[in-house]
């Protein structure tokens, strides 16, 4: 099993924003050094508590302070980018990351997005899925790509060798970057065209994990569909994890960190939505007892590194196995406490959890 990070970012709203991207890189770097395998950037206009816009910005700052870890968008909206563009964005990241890139992507969006954007939500997940059709045309056909939409015209021109002027922008990985689909819902859709496609699912830190069995189920029927076989070791989940020297040490600072997290963003944010209901283990249970408490008891993984190891077995045995354990970066006013869970996670809990 190898680690990962899931940076979404999520940052206290009263974090000066530089700040809070200066905090970004230096865990990337850190986890870098640690030998974390791979780190995920989230994408959001609206949410001021995710405040990345523009994640390959920092993805170009972060490849050029690593040396092995792979980065990728996780994920990008499609919907709310223009295909041309975003096309020539991923592909000249993926010749800066030397191979070290990796595409994370998503179908839909937050409201407030979908709105900022001028987007339809009854639409958008259409006009998302065009958007990649174009995307991976252009990657695979270049200057003979052409394409006639509902919402999408783009005929790339000619590539004139005298001029040397035309489409040519292409990816360094062929036919394109790996590509991951993420799932924040119990019965995406999205993971049946992961499946369908070869491409690796990732599953949200929100879902608890009675959930995702069934996550996986989707991924090997889409796989089976197309022919294929789903592969365990390419399944990502992500999970909300703090680590300490010691397990009080650790429930303190968590409850701190992700529980002012939860209670100042998260509890608002998803009030009502299905994102509360995917926390839950009784789909019985109220809205109003998904607190703090129960999530630190039933879905967070906090502890010293004999606690969270003996968690991370238990998630592993419930879902029949995975890949790659993504930990959900946190922003603690002491950064301190993070850079130490990340180093006690990968120096103490990564061995006991390494014959998964």
């Amino acid at each position: 099993m190898q680690l990962g990070l899931f940076m979404m970012p999520l940052h206290p709203s009263y974090r000066p924003i530089a700040d809070s991207y200066d905090r970004d890189i230096d865990q990337l770097v850190a986890a870098d050094r640690l030998g974390f395998a791979e780190a995920w950037l989230g994408e959001h206009f609206t949410e001021k508590w995710e405040n990345a816009p523009a994640p390959d910005l920092l993805i170009a700052k972060a490849l050029a302070l690593t040396t092995q870890m792979r980065l990728g968008t996780g994920v990008t909206l499609l919907g709310m980018h223009h295909p041309v563009h975003l096309a020539h964005r991923l592909a000249m990241l993926d010749h800066l990351a030397r191979g070290r890139f990796q595409w994370g992507l998503g179908l839909g969006g937050i409201p407030t997005d979908m709105a900022l954007m001028g987007l339809d939500p009854a639409v958008a997940r259409e006009r998302a899925q065009e958007v990649l059709d174009v995307i991976l045309g252009l990657w695979r056909e270049g200057d003979a790509f052409e394409h006639h939409g509902a919402h999408i015209d783009v005929v790339a021109p000619k590539f004139d060798p005298v001029m040397e002027r035309g489409f040519h922008m292409k990816p360094l990985q062929q036919p394109h970057p790996p590509i991951a689909v993420a799932a924040s819902t119990p019965h995406s859709n999205s993971l049946k065209i992961a499946g369908a496609r070869g491409w690796s699912p990732m599953s949200s830190s929100l879902l608890s994990a009675a959930y995702l069995p069934g996550h996986f189920d989707q991924v090997a029927d889409g796989a089976a569909g197309a022919g294929r076989t789903a592969e365990r070791s390419q399944w990502r989940i992500a999970r909300d994890i703090f680590v300490g020297p010691t397990s009080k040490i650790a429930h303190e600072r968590a409850r701190a960190v992700m529980g002012r997290n939860f209670i100042e963003h998260q509890q608002h944010s998803r009030k009502g939505t299905i994102q509360v209901q995917c926390c839950k283990i009784d789909p019985e249970m109220p809205d109003e007892a998904v607190d703090v408490d129960y999530l630190m008891e039933n879905l967070w993984i906090i502890g010293d590194a004999s606690e969270c190891a003996e968690k991370i077995h238990a998630l592993n045995e419930t879902v029949g196995g995975f890949g790659t354990l993504l930990c959900t970066t946190v922003d603690s006013d002491d950064a301190s406490w993070d850079h130490e869970s990340l180093r006690l996670l990968a120096e103490d809990v990564a061995p006991r959890i390494a014959g998964l």
